[in-house]
């Protein structure tokens, strides 16, 4: 018997949170987290935005 691939489960399908791992450096992300306080949002909250913003501008480029 061969071994078999796992196949990765479609989370858009699920609507499941997932987690994003990114770095930066430390100085950029306190900014960003400092700007985020003061406009009283979360950084999770504006990185979500700019995700859904920039692929809705690839989708109107296409």
């Amino acid at each position: 018997m061969g071994k078999r691939k796992k196949q990765k489960s479609d989370k858009s399908d699920q609507n499941e949170d997932v987690k994003l791992v990114v770095r930066i450096e430390a100085g950029l992300r306190d900014a960003f987290i400092d700007a985020c306080q003061e406009r009283d949002t979360t950084a999770s909250r504006e990185v979500r935005r700019f995700i859904r913003d920039f692929l809705e501008r690839l989708d109107k480029d296409a």
